[in-house]
């Protein structure tokens, strides 16, 4: 068994460092997790979201961890006699590796020389070291006697210390070398170019996070994050370019400096993930600063057939939004650059990403964009698309409630009910409650500063020791008011009322 699992550490290492050289992602760990993530189903997926949230990835990376060591000893319990079960056990999973490398598409081919060099790595130390366990065991039985078995296997553990050693330090080297990138100096240099771009006012009465409801702007740090990245890009600013190409008049390639000689909008947007559900804690918003989307698309010329803005991240994730939100006048569709008045972090898409009002992330929102093409959605495919998720997302109209949490205790007498309701682009008109089964009753609405962000509302009651049940429901400014139709997150959002249990004492 320590043999299996030496093998597989020096595996993991030779390929994590070689890897640094050419793409972190190539680091057959991280490829084959990034491959599982990208074979996961939909009803997989939507489960990994809602039973560990933002931990999903760390789960996944987990679980590889366990099923690793579990083959590695599998791996040296089959090999007592012979390598070759081991030899087999190896070469499958290199392969795997390898195959997982070349699906990728923003890896080259070049990327296959990290998981050539695990398989290599992994295959030779297993059977140097199994041959050496073997001459430890066989001594004994020579004429020697135990004396020649004593030798053989100090012999054998001081290699299996030096393999240890060597897969510790290599795999160490791996990941110096391969966040080098000085990311938080080139997000420094970029927080200081926005700094005339902050907008410092806040909005008086915009929420009523004193009784329950968040701020009306969600710090960084608390911003939800749900994206298929295993590993965060690191990229800077100084290295990126956006492309932007298809059906146009003029392609275009542009550098964050270009970007930034731009006119720059501050702008504050609700975002909305699609796996979120009735009542779930996925949406955020933040003040974006950028470059609308409408003006860059203007320097191309879009041709008049093309209806998908097509997106691709550096780690080769692919959204499409319709051309039409794009170019809505009404909306403020961006290149962000900026969020609360810095560089956006690492994990929210620096140095460039999309912001589009009123569509659900997967359909929008590509964090670390380097190219934009104008196309079809007959001709092309997004990645959420073939995995079961509409093609369209308008954001649906809903709301939460915040205080009191489900199945909490309270003092009786006087309770403020309070939360948030979003229609991104339309607007919230009015917020409903009904408690204990009795008539719905209109709430109080916090400021609205702008239609692409969340409104929040309460209401209070006088309720006597017990147990409530209280709903919510919301009214767009078009007149339209939340189905009470219960509707799952694919394909395209979760619908429902959203209700709460608590007590009073």
């Amino acid at each position: 068994m320590l043999v299996g699992l030496l093998g597989v550490a020096a595996a993991l290492a030779a390929g994590h460092l070689v890897a640094a050289f050419i793409d972190p992602n190539a680091s057959p760990f991280l490829a084959v997790g990034n491959a599982a993530i990208d074979l996961t189903p939909p009803a997989l997926k939507e489960f990994a979201v809602a039973a560990f949230g933002t931990a999903d990835k760390l789960v996944l990376l987990t679980g590889m961890a366990v099923f690793l060591l579990l083959v590695a000893c599998a791996a040296g319990a089959l090999s007592r006699r012979s390598p070759i079960p081991g030899t087999v056990l190896a070469v499958v999973l290199g392969g795997a590796a390898v195959a997982a490398v070349y699906s990728r598409s923003d890896l080259g081919q070049l990327a296959s020389l990290a998981p050539l060099a695990s398989l290599v790595a992994g295959v030779m130390t297993f059977r140097r070291l199994h041959a050496a366990a073997l001459r430890a065991q066989e001594a004994g039985n020579g004429p020697r006697g135990a004396g020649s078995r004593g030798l053989e296997r100090r012999a054998f553990l001081r290699g299996s210390v030096g393999v240890a050693a060597g897969a510790g330090i290599a795999g160490l080297a791996g990941q110096l070398i391969g966040t080098r990138v000085d990311v938080e100096g080139s997000r420094a240099a970029v927080t200081r170019r926005l700094a005339k771009y902050r907008d410092p006012t806040t909005v008086p009465g915009a929420d009523f996070a004193q009784d329950g409801t968040p701020t009306y702007l969600t710090k960084n740090e608390n911003f939800y994050r749900i994206d298929t990245a295993l590993s965060v890009p690191r990229l800077r600013a100084e290295d990126w370019s956006l492309r932007i190409h298809g059906m146009v008049d003029r392609e275009l390639t542009l550098t964050f400096d270009d970007v930034m000689d731009m006119d720059l909008i501050t702008r504050t947007v609700t975002m909305t993930c699609v796996s979120d559900e009735v009542g779930g804690p996925y949406i955020s918003t933040a003040q974006f600063t950028g470059v609308l989307l409408r003006d860059l698309l203007a320097k191309v010329g879009v041709h008049p057939g093309a209806d998908q803005v097509f997106s691709t991240s550096t780690d080769g994730y692919t959204a499409g939004s319709p051309i039409e939100a794009i170019t809505d006048p009404g909306r403020n569709a961006m290149l962000a650059v900026g969020m609360n008045g810095e560089a956006l972090p690492p994990e929210h898409g620096f140095p460039a990403r999309l912001v589009v009002p009123g569509l659900y992330g997967y359909v929008s929102a590509t964090k670390w964009v380097t190219d934009i093409e104008l196309t079809t959605f007959a001709a092309k495919t997004q990645y959420w698309v073939p995995r079961g998720y509409s093609e369209k997302a308008p954001i649906k109209t809903e709301s939460r409630i915040d205080s009191p949490r489900g199945r909490s205790s309270v003092p009786a007498g006087k309770v403020v009910v309070a939360g948030i309701a979003w229609a991104q682009t339309k607007g919230i008109a009015k917020v409903e409650l009904q408690m204990d089964g009795g008539p719905w009753q209109e709430a109080d609405l916090a400021a609205q500063p702008t239609k692409e962000a969340w409104r929040m509302w309460r209401r209070s009651y006088d309720l006597r020791p017990g147990t409530h049940t209280v709903v919510v429901r919301a009214t767009d400014a078009t007149g339209y008011t939340q189905t009470v139709d219960v509707a799952d997150a694919v394909p395209d959002g979760a619908t429902g009322l959203h209700s709460v249990v608590f007590t009073t004492a």
